[in-house]
């Protein structure tokens, strides 16, 4: 009697529980659709509300993300940091544990040429630098982008470059094509330049007939006349002069020139000659007082691998020396 007892009082209570989980006290209606969900998701808490950060939270936050990493003084130090020694002991090892070698000029270009011997490569072959500038001046202004002609004191071009010259008068013309200009005229070579029938190096004008070539400057872009570059002159003679053997460079991606110095099979001293006269050039359009313009400085041949040299041996310590020198002059006029 008591099993039976149980197991009704068990039946009961599954029942019970069916009628609750189908809608509780209320009546279970037929025409609800069986496939209907009867246990809805019960959502016992709520998404917080966002509160939008004032100006000075969000500064602060900048602020804390571009915390600049603390400055290493590795003058006096045994090795450097993070690194095995300042340098190897073999002539194998693993660079990643011993800082990058920096060599002196010379000394780079002797072992491009040590390289061209051990490769077997051509003796003749291009030699390129490649210089980062640091283009930031004060209040976040930049060193605009730039283009410039330099002429090296040991060419190695061995075909002078070819000169357009646009000018209205027919006699000038006729001079600068005698005088080695590839192409001369006015109005009449627009069209050709832009069907890409004729071509030059270097693009010069006189200032009467700028305002006609407007047509040409998408289409020459960096090559169009211009007078800081020089090629906008009354003077035709003397821009053909020094354009002809003239070697132009330019500011590539806001920070970076690129451009080649010289031959390798060249002597040392004249590859040297024309490295120092590029970064001399490149520092020109730097105000001096803002200090050293070049952050890196490589030097590379056609086939071998990159050098970094310091440029510092070039450069810098001549215009430290016209500093000292004005400073001296000022205290003498003083006195």
């Amino acid at each position: 009697m008591a099993t039976c007892t149980r197991s009704v009082w068990k039946v009961l209570a599954g029942c019970q529980r069916q009628l609750l989980s189908a809608g509780g006290r209320h009546p279970v209606y037929s025409s609800i659709s069986q496939t209907a969900q009867r246990n809805p998701p019960v959502r016992t808490f709520a998404a917080a509300r966002s509160q939008r950060k004032g100006k000075k939270e969000e500064e602060e936050e900048v602020v804390v993300k571009k915390k600049e990493r603390p400055v290493i003084d590795e003058k006096n130090r045994h090795k450097p940091f993070g690194k095995t020694a300042w340098a190897p002991v073999d002539d194998v090892y693993v660079m990643k544990y011993y800082p990058r070698p920096v060599y002196g000029a010379a000394e780079a270009v002797d072992l491009l040429k040590k390289f061209q011997v051990l490769d077997f490569t051509p003796p003749s072959q291009p030699v390129y630098i490649d210089l980062k500038l640091d283009m930031k001046l004060e209040k976040k202004k930049k060193v605009d982008t730039f283009v410039s002609t330099v002429h090296l004191p040991h060419p190695f071009k061995t075909e002078t470059n070819k000169i357009l010259v646009f000018t209205q008068d027919a006699s000038q013309a006729k001079d600068a094509l005698e005088k080695g200009a590839a192409f001369a005229g006015g109005v009449e070579l627009i069209q050709p330049i832009l069907d890409d029938t004729i071509s030059a190096d270097f693009y010069v004008a006189v200032p009467d007939i700028l305002s006609k070539l407007v047509p040409l400057k998408n289409k020459l872009r960096k090559k169009f006349p211009k007078t800081k570059r020089g090629s906008i002159s009354v003077d035709v003679p003397k821009m053909l002069d020094f354009f002809k053997m003239g070697h132009q460079y330019l500011v590539e991606s806001e920070c970076f020139v690129r451009t080649q110095i010289a031959m390798l099979d060249m002597p040392t001293e004249h590859i040297v000659a024309n490295m120092q006269s590029v970064l001399i050039d490149v520092c020109s359009h730097r105000p001096a007082s803002f200090g050293p313009f070049v952050e890196r400085a490589i030097i590379s041949s056609q086939t071998s691998e990159a050098l970094w040299f310091r440029s510092q041996d070039l450069l810098p310590e001549v215009q430290e020396e016209k500093k000292e020198t004005e400073e001296d002059d000022e205290e003498e006029e003083e006195d």
